[in-house]
């Protein structure tokens, strides 16, 4: 699947662009590199309707002059000269931000488990195997139903950063990847659920996410009579429900630049209580085998394990190079630096700041579902949302629907709702009486990184409109 001459190619390309940089004298440079190669197949309506192999890649270039920068990116190195003169013309048109300057060469240890042998060496038909198995998995445990969407694939990806300021690293990741939307569609009633799992390492032939999704659109069938009328209710939030608020929301408050822009809703509390006080965020840059770890960030930045939230209390902030730069220039504050926080999707854009593997733990531990519904009495269980793309990162309000909803009363689920609005907002749901599951699972995210979140009770703040 990986060609073995694709790091030295890329570090070619990268060397070969930075010598045309040396060469026109500019001031600062760096230079990116991706190449991915990944199989992968489609699953509709029960059979495997694609199967597709390929790869994709380029390079990207930024430099910067005076504290301007301009980017270009390209696929080929023999258009390097064009992308370099794109570069300069959009620097040397652009506002300078004083201070402005790369990063200097760190030594950044490498981080174990982000990348598997094993991946590399499965082929299309074993992912046809491997869909094979998920199919019959999935009829075994429900014979009506099907898997009406979804798909399976493997990639690897070499990349490579160069710059100016001595930072030279490259290396290989892995990825595998699955999802599955399963739909039950009987007795004049249709019910599915969609799951999914991904990781650097190879997963099992059938991870549990299969399971999952088939139960979800079996305990979803045959909605009760509920009470109509809005209300205030907790509601436990399973983790694959509660990441997509979670990542639209948090990380993105806890950004440096949008801090100190009065654009978070954590503006100006600093050292103050944010979260219920038994609550910390901890973003890891280094996880051993995280999905989005790694030993640098997009700018060549040694990663790092670092507290946000501290037992509630606002202790830490995301940074890159340039956005640090820029706030200190404008002064809107007085000191601030990368905090190898530096984000990229690729190599057709510059670098911005987000999170890597983002967690939020309790002091108090983890409880199991029995316990938390124990404790909430009367409520909610929702396990999906729609619409989490639209909540507001600035102030945390969100007003979203659920097809995945149960209805619980004294402690115990009663049956499935047909359909809710869930709104309220995340902040203030967060800051007291929140208990979480005991089991953490990983999941994708609107921002960036990703969200290792167990379930989470939430009892105050939140408002449930059933159909």
């Amino acid at each position: 699947m990986l060609p073995d001459d694709a790091i030295d190619r890329i570090n070619a390309g990268c060397k070969s662009i930075g010598d045309l940089c040396k060469q026109q004298g500019i001031e600062q440079w760096e230079i990116v590199a991706y190449q991915s190669y990944g199989h992968q197949l489609d699953i509709e309506a029960g059979k495997i309707s694609l199967a597709a192999g390929g790869g994709e890649g380029g390079y990207g270039i930024r430099v910067v002059e005076g504290g301007r920068f301009g980017y270009a990116y390209l696929v080929d190195v023999a258009s390097a000269g064009s992308a370099l003169t794109q570069a300069l013309d959009v620097a040397r048109a652009s506002p300078s931000i004083e201070g402005f300057v790369l990063p200097n060469a760190e030594d950044a240890p490498a981080v174990d488990g982000l990348f598997d042998q094993r991946i590399l060496d499965l082929g299309p038909e074993d992912l046809l195997e491997q869909a094979d198995a998920i199919l019959s998995e999935v009829a075994s445990l429900e014979p009506r139903a099907v898997v009406t969407g979804g798909g399976l694939g493997v990639g690897a990806t070499a990349s490579a950063i160069l710059s100016s300021q001595g930072i030279e690293s490259s290396g290989i990741t892995t990825s595998h990847g699955i999802g599955v939307q399963v739909s039950i569609d009987a007795e004049d009633e249709l019910t599915s659920s969609y799951e999914g799992d991904s990781g650097r390492q190879l997963l099992q032939d059938v991870p549990a996410c299969v399971s999952n999704a088939v139960k979800w659109a079996q305990i979803t069938r045959g909605p009760i009579e509920v009470d109509s009328a809005p209300q205030d209710a907790p509601v436990l939030m399973t983790s694959e429900g509660f990441s997509p608020l979670f990542s639209m929301v948090v990380p993105t408050a806890l950004r440096g630049d949008r801090l100190v822009r009065n654009e978070s809703f954590w503006s100006g509390k600093n050292n103050e209580q944010v979260l219920a006080s038994d609550l910390s965020l901890i973003d890891d840059g280094r996880m051993a085998g995280g999905k989005s770890a790694s030993s640098r960030d997009g700018e060549g930045v040694p990663t790092r394990r670092q507290i946000l939230v501290d037992k509630g209390q606002l202790v830490g902030s995301f940074w890159s190079t340039r956005d640090a730069a820029q706030q200190v220039a404008e002064g809107r504050i007085t000191n601030a630096q990368t905090t190898g926080s530096a984000v990229r999707g690729g190599h057709q854009a510059p670098p911005g700041t987000g999170c890597k593997d983002f967690t939020m733990v309790s002091s108090k531990g983890g409880h199991s579902q029995e316990a938390l519904l124990e404790r909430m009495g009367d409520g909610y269980i929702v396990h999906s949302v729609m619409g989490a793309h639209t909540a507001n990162p600035t102030s945390g309000d969100f007003s979203v629907t659920t097809s995945t909803i149960l209805r619980v009363e004294d402690g115990q689920i009663m049956g499935p709702v047909k359909q809710a609005g869930l709104s309220g907002n995340l902040a203030g749901a967060l800051l007291e009486d929140v208990h979480l599951g005991d089991e953490v699972r990983i999941q994708g995210s609107y921002s960036s990184g990703s969200m290792h979140l167990p379930d989470v009770l939430m009892m105050q703040g939140l408002r449930i409109n059933p159909a």
